[in-house]
């Protein structure tokens, strides 16, 4: 392990708990990140965390009105399984003092080893991606958060196209029902191309909508809101084309107040240009990124949105 300016060694990479929460709320903190506590929660039971404990046992004062003083994390990152072809990589932090100390190395290739032949995705900031194309990721596409407060705009409805795959005069969207939960799973199966059940079955109380879109009497897509602070997260969208996810997406947005927020790909003509003729605006450009020889499995043409980008 890499030692800290005083040559002091940092602990070797631990799995952390959710007893560990408050430690990974104060490392955002410490990062200028939002604190995001309902969010590791998730992560805490439905990933594998893993984090490298502080050697000076951290500040006593957390930033986040809490004792700083016992248990501070140098750095931490996350890793979500989706069987066992695929998994994601998230929350990638390192406290600000022990920056360029090679700690966020150390994590990545702890998280490598245990993903094992695992094709393994990530959103890369500019400041992460440096590292991560030394470790062998490379660029797939694009994504930029997309936010500001949706405006529904009364002149112009949405048109009534007849797709290859859906058509809209016959799509209804409504809340989703327990029962629905096995048809939501094998949707999702099919386009995301690996198994997320374990996070989906924690949707409905995660999120604050959970909306399914029906064409006849089967379900054909779904999408999720969820609080993230100052802003309301659509994600993830799951349709089988641009027009459901728009329908999906509108009649979520409609009930939210305040700031949305959509993690879209820019390149991709479905949603963008709609997305900023309703209020929202293009900023926080990430590469998405992949370590693996396989591609990524499914159809990512009915992919929108991600859960969350913590959650590639």
């Amino acid at each position: 392990m890499p030692s800290d300016r005083n040559g002091v060694p940092f602990p070797p990479v631990r799995r952390l708990r959710p007893d560990d929460l408050r430690h990974c709320v104060r490392l955002s903190v410490d990062r200028g990140w939002l604190p995001e506590k309902a969010k590791w929660s998730l992560l805490l039971e439905v990933s594998e965390v893993f984090g490298i404990d502080a050697p000076d046992g951290g500040d006593r004062d957390g930033g986040d009105g809490t004792d700083g003083g016992d248990g501070a994390l140098a750095g931490a990152v996350v890793l979500t399984r989706y069987g066992a072809d695929l998994a994601s990589v998230g929350m990638m932090l390192v406290a600000a003092r022990y920056g360029r100390m090679g700690l966020g190395r150390a994590l990545m290739e702890h998280l490598l080893a245990e993903a094992g032949d695992a094709t393994v995705t990530l959103f890369a900031t500019d400041l992460g991606k440096p590292l991560y194309d030394k470790l062998g990721f490379r660029t797939i596409r694009r994504s930029a958060a997309f936010t500001g407060p949706f405006r529904a705009d009364p002149f112009r409805a949405e048109p009534a196209v007849t797709t290859a795959t859906t058509d809209n005069s016959k799509m209804r969207t409504r809340p989703a029902a327990a029962a629905d939960m096995a048809s939501i799973i094998d949707v999702d199966k099919a386009a995301f191309g690996a198994d997320r059940s374990r996070l989906l079955r924690r949707l409905p109380a995660f999120a604050g909508q959970l909306l399914v879109l029906e064409t006849g009497r089967s379900i054909a897509g779904f999408a999720a809101a969820w609080q993230n602070h100052t802003s309301t997260v659509i994600g993830p969208v799951v349709a089988p084309d641009g027009a459901a996810a728009r329908r999906l997406i509108g009649d979520l947005a409609a009930g939210i107040r305040g700031q949305v927020r959509l993690d879209l790909d820019p390149d991709r003509p479905e949603l963008p240009p709609w997305a900023v003729r309703h209020g929202l605006q293009p900023a926080g450009l990430n590469a998405v990124m992949a370590y693996g020889d396989r591609p990524p499995p499914g159809d990512p043409a009915r992919l929108f949105t991600p859960i969350s980008i913590a959650l590639a």
